[in-house]
Order: structure tokens, then sequence, then C-alpha cells
């Protein structure tokens, strides 16, 4: 699957109207006058599907763009490949984009596994690869990975938050853990870990893995129920994550239940999981999320809402997958706009890492977003907040995690 886009500030960002004296340009692979070449992998099939909305967006969003002129005269042409969830599809589809199709960058590459699997060879090419679906902390690392910058929730400070947050309410927990048997999860396991330190030991009483090929994970609720937690921590995906609130449910346990941001979608985890089997959960939220009816007057959600109406009719709005792509192509706009006519792959990681407070649309109040040479992770603080049946209840201030390293 291949889509072609533009990409520039919807609201909030101005586009850079007028270029700079064409003598005066820098370009690098990908680049000419009238175009700025970026390419990308999803997975537009796959048990990890419901990821690629993400991508579909932001090509949307570039489309749009493109129809105004593009950036500084300059049309941007997103090349986006299925890789099927697959690593082995993942390097041909990079390799395919690096050395066939010559880009300027990876950019917006979605999933962890796939973010994962392609640093060492994009990094090997200089070659920028940024602003990856993932937060994977294995990926904030400048001195292994210095070509790269992940763009989302890292999933070393969620980890943390969740752990600060039951040490802080709840010190006698008993935790139980479901985790997804690959970086996504473990990165999740080992941070909250880390965060609990000393006391890990004594009050996780339960862990269960599980592949992301499998069917259900009605057989590890059970096992996990059986441990006598009262905290369950999940470390899923979207289909696992509904399964597993529903089959909390079902088998009578009720725990206090924490998901990761990656899931706490109303539209298409909550509800597909039952509201009232969900009412109660708990997540850490970084942004206003399109389903909840608190912000059905915000300005920057009708901005949201009417960019979707226009130029992505087919996707769903509620989807908080679908804001990822409209965020993530905001994102990718500002530090394309900052370049100017120095389209180089050198000034696109330099731009990339020189991020200074930066405050996006649908960000809540006070999270900006910092990116530096030795710190990759755009943002650290969230806000932990509770499923009441409706919306997300915000039930603690500002959580901020400073760097681990």
């Amino acid at each position: 699957m291949q889509c072609v886009g533009a990409i520039a500030l919807f609201v909030g960002i101005g586009i850079a109207a007028t270029p700079l004296a064409r003598a005066e340009s820098k370009y690098g692979p990908g680049v000419t006058d009238k175009e700025i070449r970026l390419g990308q992998t999803a997975p537009y099939s796959g048990p990890a599907s419901a990821f690629s909305t993400t991508a579909r967006v932001e090509n949307d969003y570039l489309k749009m763009i493109n129809a105004a002129g593009g950036i500084g005269g300059r049309q941007i042409n997103m090349i986006s490949l299925d890789d099927g969830y697959s690593p082995p599809k993942t390097i041909e589809q990079t390799r395919k984009l690096v050395e066939s199709e010559e880009v300027l960058a990876i950019v917006g590459t979605v999933g962890t596994l796939a973010n994962v699997t392609i640093a060492k060879y994009v990094n090997s090419k200089k070659v920028p690869h940024l602003f990856g679906t993932t937060g994977s902390d294995k990926l904030n690392d400048p001195v292994r990975y210095p070509w790269t910058v992940p763009f989302f929730a890292s999933q070393d400070v969620e980890g943390r938050t969740y752990a600060r947050y039951i040490l802080q309410t709840k010190p006698d927990a008993k935790i139980a853990v479901l985790y997804q048997n690959d970086d996504f999860g473990r990165g999740y396991l080992d941070a909250f870990k880390a965060e609990l330190g000393e006391k890990a030991s004594k009050m996780i009483v339960k862990e269960e893995p599980y592949d992301v090929t499998v069917p259900t994970i009605d057989s590890q609720i059970v096992s996990l129920k059986a441990s006598g937690a009262d905290v369950f921590l999940q470390a899923t995906t979207p289909k696992f994550a509904a399964q597993a609130i529903r089959k909390t449910y079902e088998v009578g346990w009720k725990p206090l239940q924490i998901i990761p941001t990656a899931v706490a979608q109303i539209s298409n985890v909550l509800q597909p999981a039952g509201i009232e089997a969900s009412t109660g959960v708990l997540t850490a939220i970084w942004r206003k999320e399109p389903s909840d009816p608190k912000w059905e007057n915000d300005p920057e959600m009708k901005d949201y809402r009417a960019f979707m109406r226009q130029w992505a009719p087919g996707e769903p709005v509620e989807d908080g997958f679908s804001m990822n792509g409209y965020v993530t192509g905001k994102m990718i706009v500002e530090i394309l706009k900052r370049c100017g006519d120095d389209l180089t792959r050198e000034n696109l990681i330099k731009q990339a890492t020189s991020v200074k407070d930066l405050h996006l649309p649908l960000f809540l109040a006070g999270i900006n977003l910092n990116i530096s040479h030795d710190d990759r992770v755009a943002w650290r603080s969230s806000r932990i907040a509770k499923f009441d049946g409706k919306g997300w209840e915000f039930i603690s201030d500002l959580i901020t995690i400073p760097p681990s390293r």
C-alpha cells in the first residue's frame, strides 16, 4: 500500500508561505525544489492492523497540506508501505524506502516492534528516523541511535507513572500484570518494576505474558485472578485490552485496573469491552480524548473534527489512533518548517533534537514538548484519570517523571 500526501500545520502553527532563495538551498536525498520525499511503514494488515489508522489519518492530513501548496512550495510525498507487523517485512520495506525510493527520512513508522526492528539499520545509513509511533525506551539512546527520535508516550515514563501512583495511593497493593511478550509489553513492565524498586518483588504477585498471535487471553486472566491481586496492570494492545477488561468482569474479579495510554480509547476498546466492565479503569492521559464529552466544545477539538470531516471522512473520528495521526502530522511539519531550505538529513535531525517548550494543540495544559540531543523523550508528564462510564475523570495532578539516566 502506498499513500501520497503532504505535511503542514493545520491549527496553531503556520506554514512558511515564502521559500528562501533557491540559490541558498541545501538538499538531501529525496528533496528537490518541488518535493520532499519521506517514507514509513505501518501494519495495514496483520494482528496489529488497528494501529494503521494513525498512518492513514496522517496521510490524509498531508493531502490537505499539499492541496494548500505544501511547505515552501514543495509537495510532501509520503510513501507509506504495509509491513503486516512482521519484522522481516518491516526491514524489507524500509530498505526499499531508503535504497530504492531514496527518501529523505523515515517518518511516522507505526508500532514499537517496527521501530525497534529498523533502528539499527536506519542509523547505520544515517537516515533520520523520526516520530515513530512508539514509546520504547530502547530508542531513547542518542549514543546507539543518534538518528532516532520517537514520538509517543514513553513506556519508561508511563510505567514509572503508574508505579509512582500506586506507591502513593495504595502502598500495600498486590499487583498482577498482563503483558505482551515483546518489546512493547516488556518495556512497560521493566519501567514499572524499576520505579517500585526493592518493593517490586513483594508487591507484584503474578505476571502473565501473551503472544500477539494468540486468539484470546482468557486463561491468563483466570490465572491472574487466582493470585489474589487487588491491582491489575495491563501492558496490552487494543484487541487484548478489550478482551482482558471484559474477561476480568465476567469472572467477577474486581481489582483496581490500569491500562496503557495507547489503548485508553472509549470507542474502540472500552465500548467493545463493555461500558459497565470498563467503568473504574485507570490510565495516564496526556492529550484530549476525542470520544470524551468533556472536550465537546473545546476549540482545538472542533478543529480536529472539522479536519476529519473534510479530509478523512472514512476514518473514525472518535478513535484515538486517528488523533495520533493528526498530532504526529503537526509535529512533523513543525520540524520541516524549522529546516527552512536546509533540507539535508543532518539539519533535519538537528532541528528534531532542538525542541524546547513546544505546546501542540490537543495536548493537556502544562504538557510541553522538549527534545534534545541527550533526551529524545518528547514529554514526561501526564495525569491519572478514571473512566466514569462516559469519559475520563482526572484523579491526579500532573505527574512528571525525570530522565532515569
